[in-house]
């Protein structure tokens, strides 16, 4: 994890390759051998093979090992051809070109803290600026100081409520394994205290400062010998740390009662005497909510099965949030945090649009929906009267709402424009462009966005934005990138991707969809795509693609798909089910064997989601789609890559190992199958070098299968 064997396959296929490379297409060396030590497992009576079960093993050398070689033959053949060196030019010129920016604002008596993303930097970094005066920005906690190696990452911050102190979760290599570090803000100096594991990328973590400044609530994992070595990233809990005092006087707050796979999200604002913790349990949308009041003490509000979301802390003593009870598409709710036996109060009841976001001023309650995937934008007095719509670019979208006593900031993009921040002016109703978002040198004019909609296998509408190039020909010509996601509630919204600038000026199509399994028509558009329904996404996603092929933007032979993590799992799916549907697929640190999800830290959160192999139904699902299970020996599989990340603690990297072999041990010859894998994670905390080499790669490898070569005429001499 040892008699390696050469398959068949790949031998015949390093030899096709071999003979094409004389015609001018890159040579791809013979995958590593890859032993077969099969293990078998009894599901509910079901006997299922394993013959990779030791890619398992990440410490083992010899996976290392394996790893590396793949790693090492994919890079060689990524970098040879055709093209890439003008693509990689370009795409560095392009992220070079992005202005900076700032993102996860945070208000703070009088001051924004954000996180500001500089392409000239490795990695973002936090900043504290007056929303009047933006040139008076000052770096606050800048990683790329404290490692200039580009290693150390931000997972998070919060500022205190007079604004003089950060606290900061930093991580390193991408891995998300953060620990508490306190930055002053008048001069930028680390503070002693150092508050070790209270983020992972398992449950996350989060902080909320007492409203004196003084003192912080924070996760806490547990430490060693408190609980077994293989729950150390579970049973989160909450933790009482007063500034400048030893972590080892912290008192225990609050947590003894969440489940094991509780997920805690802490807030509190300038102007409240509470603090609010929310537990989701697990990945799979169901909240309770606790109180922490000026008497030190916590009390329930909600229980899991109320089906009360996320929501936000007014500035008094009330919590506003997303009810789902008796409202599929949400209502907004009011808890009188100072009555404690008060029910909720309905202060926006339930409409056509799906209520996504909220965010309150002291005198005006902002409520963002989601429409099939573009956003619309509302404004409520804090009762609910007095609605207001905001005008808003057709097919774009709200990102992020940031509110303050009396400021309210919008970051709105689009497909065609980069996100920016506008200020919103209760009174008029109107949005204002703000200093806090500068232009790109980089434009779409020339693209347009056509939003349709697929008819999936079961009847269901699902929407797709599709950006092309203004007045394009309908003749299946067009090598298009079709991408999704699909899970967790997650939404696509529209967004523009500056990297995707190079993909255009070749000629290409980029479809963005919206299938089953995210929240963009509410819980049950989510619903119809988890646990047992996880199928819905599949044929969701395989039913964009037709649209496209039946409608001539593109061709099976001008098709490639992309997807990532969850997006991954998807990719898998079309690998195994649909494997004549497209030309080429790019799946980044995806989940493949859906058996073993749930015996990896991450993979039990992640239960509520996808299922258990314990419960009959779900497991009847699983073995339905898991990706890993239904690699057909002898099939003519696409051209694919796949990536992943040795410390990626979100999805095992052994999913991608695994897949990888079991693909190249039963593909037909023909078509490369690759295997890249980097030293950071799950794509979150990667260094800016990191990010331009995987889009580079991903480009590339779509540029080339796809029949298109940049700077130079299409290759005429590809062999399939």
């Amino acid at each position: 994890m040892r008699q390696f064997l050469v398959p068949l396959g790949l031998a015949c296929s390093a030899f096709f390759l071999s003979a094409a490379a004389q015609a001018g297409v890159p040579s791809l060396e013979a995958a590593p051998a890859t032993a077969k030590q099969t293990i078998t497992d009894v599901f509910d009576g079901v006997t299922v093979k394993d013959d990779y079960r030791w890619l398992e093993q990440l410490t083992d050398p010899k996976v290392k090992a394996w790893a590396e070689k793949e790693n090492e033959r994919s890079q060689k053949f990524l970098n040879a051809l055709p093209g890439r060196a003008q693509l990689a030019a370009q795409i560095k010129k392009l992220i070079s070109a992005t202005p900076p920016s700032l993102a996860f604002i945070a208000v703070a008596g009088d001051k924004i803290f954000a996180l500001k993303l500089d392409p000239a930097k490795q990695q973002p970094f936090v900043v504290v600026v007056s929303p009047e005066d933006p040139s008076s920005e000052k770096a606050v906690c800048d990683p790329n100081s404290i490692d200039p190696s580009g290693k150390t990452s931000i997972d998070w911050f919060v500022p205190a409520p007079d604004g003089k102190t950060v606290a900061v979760s930093l991580s390193k290599n991408g891995t998300e394994d953060g620990d508490l570090t306190f930055f002053e803000v008048e001069t930028g100096k680390q503070l002693p205290d150092v508050i070790k594991h209270v983020q992972f990328p398992t449950g996350g973590g989060s902080a909320a400062w007492t409203e004196d400044s003084t003192a912080v609530l924070y996760t806490r994992y547990p430490r060693e010998g408190e609980r077994p070595a293989e729950d150390l990233h579970f049973y989160m809990q909450v933790y009482l740390h007063k500034l400048g005092s030893p972590e080892s006087e912290d008192t225990y707050s609050i947590g003894k009662e969440f489940p094991k796979i509780g997920e805690v999200m802490l807030e509190s604002n300038a102007d409240s005497d509470y603090i609010v913790a929310t537990v989701e349990n697990g990945d799979g949308g169901d909240y309770a909510h606790f109180v922490y009041g000026p008497d030190k003490s916590w009390r329930q509000i909600t229980k899991f099965e109320d089906q009360v979301k996320r929501g936000v802390l007014g500035f008094g003593p009330a919590f506003y949030a997303i009810s789902l009870q008796d409202a599929p598409h949400g209502k907004v709710v009011k808890f009188g945090l100072d009555t404690p036996d008060a029910k909720p109060e309905v202060v926006v009841p339930v409409g056509d649009a799906v209520i996504e976001t909220i965010a309150v001023t002291t005198d005006r309650l902002i409520v963002q929906t989601l429409e099939g995937g573009p956003s619309g934008l509302y404004s409520y007095g804090l009762d609910g009267s007095d609605q207001k719509q905001v005008a808003l670019p057709p097919i774009s979208s709200v990102s992020r709402l940031a509110a303050g006593e009396h400021l309210a900031l919008i970051q709105i993009g689009s497909y065609t424009e980069l996100y920016k921040w506008f200020k919103y002016d209760t009174g008029t109703n109107e949005l204002a462009p703000t200093k806090l978002s500068s232009e790109a040198p980089v434009n779409f004019a020339d693209m347009e966005v056509t939003r349709d909609f697929a008819v999936s296998k079961d009847g269901t509408k699902i929407p797709l934005n599709i950006v092309h190039k203004k007045g394009i020909a309908l003749d299946g010509s067009h090598p298009t990138i079709l991408y999704g996601y699909g899970g967790f509630g997650v939404s696509e919204t529209p967004r523009a991707r500056l990297t995707n600038r190079a993909w255009y000026d070749l000629g290409g199509i980029f479809v963005d969809t919206n299938i089953r399994g995210g929240g963009e028509y509410g819980e049950e558009w989510h619903k119809g795509g988890n646990l047992t329904n996880k199928q819905n996404c599949f044929d969701d996603f395989a039913a964009c693609a037709q649209y496209l092929i039946d409608h001539k933007y593109t061709s099976t032979a001008k098709l490639g798909m992309l997807g990532g993590s969850n997006g991954g799992l998807l990719m898998g799916a079309m690998i195994t089910q649909h494997p004549s549907l497209m030309r080429t697929v790019v799946s980044a640190v995806g989940v493949y064997d859906c058996l073993r999800t749930e015996f990896w830290p991450n993979g039990v959160f992640n239960t509520t989601e996808y299922g258990s192999v314990k419960d009959p139904a779900q497991l009847k699902a699983l073995l339905g789609y898991s990706p890993y299970q239904h690699v057909v020996d002898g099939t003519k599989y696409p051209a694919i890559l796949m990536t992943a990340g040795l410390n990626d603690g979100r999805v095992a990297p052994y999913n991608s190992f695994k897949f990888t072999a079991r693909l190249q041990a039963a593909a037909a010859p023909g078509n490369p199958i690759l295997l890249r894998v980097n030293a950071f994670g799950h794509g979150i905390g990667s260094s800016l070098d990191q990010q331009v080499s995987d889009q580079t790669d991903i480009f590339s490898f779509f540029a080339y299968e796809l029949g298109v070569e940049p700077g130079a005429q299409k290759v005429a001499t590809k062999q399939k």
